[in-house]
């Protein structure tokens, strides 16, 4: 039996704020019935606590559920919980939250913010998710009973200007909301919304893991076409990462790591922990075995799925890990974040990054114990993932040294094994205080090069670091361990350690530096264009010259792949060092002495610089033209 109805009216500030639910805040219609799940699960969630804790709260517990109960000619979609239920200060108070006094403050706040993410977080704090019905729904009709009382109440409105409010007799414990869906246009899809195939895809993808049963009413067709009644559960309710690890399989832990991540091999590594606290939170993470196909692709998707008390809020959740983490797959749990919380505000919240910060060291510290005890699973782990890895050594220095602790790269050291960094510094010579290290394209080429000679020569370890992502981060690493790093073709080389029978000493250094005091500074005019400086080489022991940077100078392969993003880089000239043994060089030395003013030596400069170029990988400047003088002066030798 119901009694009169009470008709109330909103306020003009609430009109305009339900409009704005309604409008702007939700840009996924499917997500009305996460919503209403997620407040079903919540009454359901209060009526186990209330009984557990309050023996004289008269209400059946033994079967609580989510029923979700279609009406194809009505169009309407009711979601309906037996849980704790509302009174009609409860519903004014809860469900009506929106015709509370301060509505007008709130509307200041957001008119006074400066972007929809700050609004969107004063919205939601207000607590309107209700309201998203409205996005589907011309009325909503709500019936609910307390536990423990004797009448109910029903609550409608069409989300304009007024709603109603009366007693109604008979109502079972709980609640239920009734959508009458809005007119169908053909194009809005509203339709699916009593479709269960749609209901069941919303279900699955955003309350899976809710943990009570949501069930929906259906049929089931035999063989001879006899159809029957069903009752089906749309949810597993198995939020694995709510379980003790203790209790969770293998098994089950690689089907949940296939459902997220699409990828059917077994993950390499599963990282499952609870944080307890000031802001509690479960996470449960996979590192897989192999890289997806689109792991260097600008529209490649990262970040985990982020779920608030086992409703899911959102793919992707960037928030919660960096993007050289971005092969990472996933789910975090918090408790104490809003439903409507975006990714805006996800950004700049303070407990959001405390718990990225605590998921990044888990995921490092899982690859770190995967290096020490299986040294043959990371070593496919690093080559799957080693070049996203190693982003992070440009982008998170506060990782900066953990991620030092992972790298991999081949060195001289051998051929056919990788080395890390640890195991370079404990192999260094003694006395030796720099790691050091040449990049190149390819591995050939790096050993191939002039600027290893001398290293080689005396047993100094290089290590060969080809991806391109190493001419970022090996440049700005300043060290490893109290050991800088040391590009060995930048800067000056001493290696206080001579090859056997190599030494030289002091005169003989200084008779050799006045042997070239006029062909030098000769050639540093004539290659003006092309390099800042000619000098003697201690590094070469075979090749005729090198070409060497500054110690703070951008390699030319950084160089080049800045202008192959569009940035204007001024050409940086280094330096031309020459082997003061070679026959070439001698030779030019002494026509220099002899005629100074010959112009073929001037050709024979520009062969030198260009061949130190190309033995280095580089391009030459003008190809034609230096294929026209090594030509020219092969056919005057013969």
């Amino acid at each position: 039996m119901a009694s009169s109805v009470e008709t109330l009216e909103f306020q003009a500030e609430t009109r305009q704020l339900l409009r704005l639910v309604i409008h702007s805040i939700y840009s996924n219609k499917d997500i009305f019935l996460r919503e209403l799940i997620s407040n079903a699960s919540d009454a359901l969630d209060k009526l186990r606590l209330e009984s557990l804790a309050d023996s004289t709260v008269q209400a059946d517990t033994s079967d609580l559920h989510i029923a979700l109960e279609v009406d194809k000619e009505a169009r309407t979609l009711t979601v309906r919980d037996n849980g704790i239920g509302m009174t009609r200060d409860d519903l004014v108070d809860l469900i009506g939250t929106i015709a509370k006094s301060g509505t007008a403050g709130l509307l200041e706040k957001i008119k006074e913010s400066r972007d929809a993410a700050t609004a969107q977080s004063l919205i939601g704090q207000f607590g309107v998710g209700f309201y998203s019905a409205f996005m589907v729904a011309d009325k909503v009709t709500l019936r609910t009973r307390r536990a423990g009382t004797d009448s109910g109440t029903q609550w409608e409105s069409d989300g304009e200007g007024t709603y109603e409010i009366q007693s109604v007799d008979g109502l079972p414990v709980g609640t239920s909301v009734t959508l009458h869906l809005k007119p169908a246009d053909g194009e809005d899809g509203l339709a699916d919304y009593l479709a269960e195939w749609k209901i069941r895809q919303i279900v699955k993808q955003y309350s899976d893991f809710i943990r009570w049963p949501i069930r929906m009413a259906g049929e089931r067709t035999d063989a001879d076409g006899n159809t029957t009644p069903t009752v089906d559960t749309l949810n597993s309710m198995k939020a694995l990462w709510a379980r003790p690890r203790t209790e969770v399989t293998e098994t089950e832990y690689n089907e949940f790591y296939r459902q997220i991540s699409h990828d059917w091999l077994a993950p390499a590594e599963t990282i499952h922990m609870r944080a307890e606290g000031t802001f509690e939170y479960e996470a449960l993470l996979f590192i897989p075995s192999q890289a997806p196909f689109d792991l260097f692709s600008r529209e490649t998707k990262r970040g985990v799925q982020l779920y608030v008390k086992r409703v899911f809020i959102m793919d992707d959740c960037e928030a919660l890990m960096p993007n050289y983490l971005r092969f990472v797959k996933g789910v975090v749990d918090a408790h104490d974040l809003s439903l409507n919380i975006s990714r805006e505000i996800l950004q700049h919240d303070r407990q959001i990054r405390a718990v990225r910060r605590r998921l990044v060291k888990k995921v490092l510290g899982a690859i770190k114990d995967m290096q020490a005890k299986d040294a043959e699973r990371y070593g496919k782990l690093w080559d799957q993932f080693g070049r996203v890895l190693k982003e992070g050594l440009v982008e998170d220095t506060d990782n900066a040294q953990a991620l030092l602790e992972l790298v991999s790269a081949s060195s001289t050291h051998d051929p056919e094994k990788p080395t890390t960094l640890r195991g370079y510094v404990e192999r260094m010579k003694d006395g030796q205080d720099a790691i050091y290290y040449l990049t190149g394209e390819t591995r050939a080429t790096v050993e191939n090069s002039p600027h290893m000679e001398a290293f080689t020569a005396k047993g100094y370890e290089v290590l060969i670091l080809t991806d391109p992502i190493d001419e970022i981060w090996a440049d700005q690493i300043p060290d490893f361990d109290g050991h800088r790093l040391q590009s060995i073709a930048k800067g000056q080389v001493d290696l206080d350690e001579p090859a056997d029978g190599d030494q030289e000493t002091d005169p003989e250094k200084a008779q050799r530096e006045a042997d070239f005091a006029a062909l030098l500074p000769w050639l540093t005019t004539t290659l003006s264009e092309q390099v800042k400086q000619v000098r003697l080489s201690s590094r070469l022991t075979t090749s005729a010259a090198c070409i060497v940077g500054d110690a703070h100078d951008i390699s030319p392969t950084l160089e080049k792949m800045y202008r192959a993003t569009g940035q204007q880089m001024p050409p940086v000239k280094r330096t031309l060092e020459l082997n003061p043994g070679h026959p070439l060089i001698t030779a030019l030395r002494t026509a220099h002495a002899a005629d100074p003013d010959n112009p073929s030596l001037t050709e024979i400069a520009e062969l030198v610089y260009g061949g130190a170029l190309l033995a280095e990988g580089g391009d030459l400047p003008d190809p034609a033209r230096f294929t026209r003088l090594l030509t020219t002066h092969l056919v005057h030798t013969l």
